[in-house]
């Protein structure tokens, strides 16, 4: 598992650590790790001697880490030029540093490079990047190192322009092909439109660890978590012990829906489906091992439900909502569901020991709250999750999932290849069997959004997927991850 920290408790944590340290130490610790993946890029384009490595330096602690790894390079036979956008308070050690070490200034971009360093701002900065600099950032493109390649962009920290603490992009800023980051990682790193400006992320080790005591902004699963959470068999498991599923999902109108969420279901670890509902008849053809029913209450016993994904908005519909949240196991409400709780109807219903968890996209969040989610995405996640005591997974290109109580994780597996009808059918029964195994309800929507995500890159290899080629590619996906 990563984590992720805001920038008031980065900031607390290095004042904490500078204390025990001799002045400059944690800058001297990042420009050094700085300029080792520097060198590391450079000697893949050709080696360091006679590089070409163009800084753009801001003010502050930002510039003065830039200055200094630009002078490790130059010590190395680097041709480093330095581009003062703030320089009447530039880090002027880090600029003696440089010069130093054989380093120049320049006032102008040059027309050519094989590596630049965007030191512009760090992480205490806000709002789009200024004119002046947008317009160098714009013009990096053009740039060309050895071979005519073009330049490798590497951010300092965080990419120039984005809002660090909730990875919103509001206006310019930089797109990094690396970003080298310090003590830990922010949350612009693994959300919003600023994650897929940072490139690769690599962390560098400042000691700031054992002082960063705040609990971290957002957690970011890896194979290794949702490997160790995934519900296996064992020799005493048989078909009810591993978990039964309900799904109230589909509708004569929208039966599709039902047959995906069914196969979503299917894909994981319970042992039993039951559905529930006027598809059931389709349901059946396309699965023969799911047990199938008109209405909730006759549809047996489960341990979980996943409730809406094509429901419709029809007094069925209703009664099946209502039925559904009547139970006292775990239930899943996606899609018509969720529109159905607008207006307060069921407000008592809501009302649950068991846990609830909620699925909404942008439009259905936008409903239920009265708001859209707004650039930070993860307090908007958390207040709808408070407000309606649920996990809430809110979908997007970086899915977020937040507790009532304030825990925020977010999905690194997302793809364009989601963005398609019916896969967020696929990921409510996935989601559905989870519940139904026995994992926890932010476990299981961790989990689900994660193998959900890679289910759509393997899809999508061979093309545009669709969500029966997602639910489809469930099974290897998993083969691979928890085998």
């Amino acid at each position: 598992m990563r984590q992720a920290w805001r920038v008031a408790d980065v900031r607390a944590a290095e004042k904490t650590l500078m204390a025990t340290l001799p002045e400059g130490t944690l800058m001297r610790r990042a420009a050094t790790g700085l300029a080792r993946r520097c060198a590391l890029l450079l000697e893949a384009t050709g080696g360091v001697y006679g590089a070409r490595v163009l800084l753009l330096v801001g003010s502050g602690d930002n510039g003065g880490d830039t200055l200094y790894a630009g002078a490790m390079l130059a010590a190395r036979g680097a041709q480093v030029r330095a581009l003062l956008l703030s320089p009447d308070r530039v880090h002027l050690a880090g600029l003696a540093a440089l010069r130093q070490a054989g380093g120049f200034t320049t006032v102008d971009l040059p027309t050519r490079s094989d590596l630049v360093l965007d030191g512009i701002v760090g992480i205490g900065a806000s709002g789009g990047l200024r004119p002046p600099a947008a317009a160098i950032v714009k013009s990096l493109g053009d740039l060309r190192g050895r071979a005519g390649q073009r330049a490798v962009v590497v951010a300092v920290d965080v990419p120039s322009g984005v809002t660090v603490d909730t990875g919103h992009v509001p206006g310019d800023a930089v797109t990094a092909d690396v970003t080298v980051t310090f003590g830990c990682l922010k949350p612009a790193h693994v959300v919003g439109p600023a994650a897929a400006r940072c490139g690769q992320v690599e962390l560098v080790d400042i000691g700031l660890g054992p002082v960063l005591v705040a609990d971290p902004a957002v957690r970011v699963a890896e194979d290794v978590d949702i490997a160790a959470w995934w519900p296996r068999p064992g020799a005493a498991s048989d078909k009810y012990n591993r978990g039964v599923v309900g799904l109230a999902t589909g509708s004569a109108r929208y039966p599709g829906a039902a047959l995906l969420s069914t196969a979503g279901a299917l894909a994981g670890p319970t042992g039993m489906v039951r559905y529930a509902g006027s598809a059931h008849q389709e349901v059946v053809r396309a699965h023969p091992s799911v047990v199938a029913a008109q209405k909730v209450a006759d549809a047996g016993r489960v341990q979980a439900w996943a409730c809406g994904s094509g429901l419709g908005a029809t007094a069925e519909a209703r009664t099946a909502l209502r039925s559904v949240l009547a139970t006292s196991v775990p239930v899943l409400l996606d899609a018509d569901a969720i529109t159905l709780l607008v207006g307060g109807e069921y407000a008592e219903d809501l009302r649950r020991d068991a846990p609830l968890v909620l699925t909404p996209h942008d439009g259905e969040f936008k409903r239920l709250a009265g708001e859209e989610p707004g650039a930070d995405r993860m307090a908007g996640a958390a207040r709808l999750a408070a407000w309606t005591n649920a996990v809430v997974l809110l979908k997007g290109d970086r899915t977020i999932v937040a507790t009532p109580g304030g825990e925020i994780w977010a999905n690194p597996t997302g793809s364009p290849a989601l963005a398609t009808a019916g896969s967020g059918d696929v990921l409510a029964g996935l989601l559905g069997s989870l519940l139904a195994a026995g994992l926890p309800a932010v476990r299981a929507a961790v989990a689900a959004a994660y193998v959900h995500g890679l289910a759509g890159r393997h899809a999508a290899l061979g093309g545009p997927a669709t969500a029966p080629e997602v639910a489809a590619a469930v099974r290897p996906v998993l083969a691979r991850l928890v085998a």
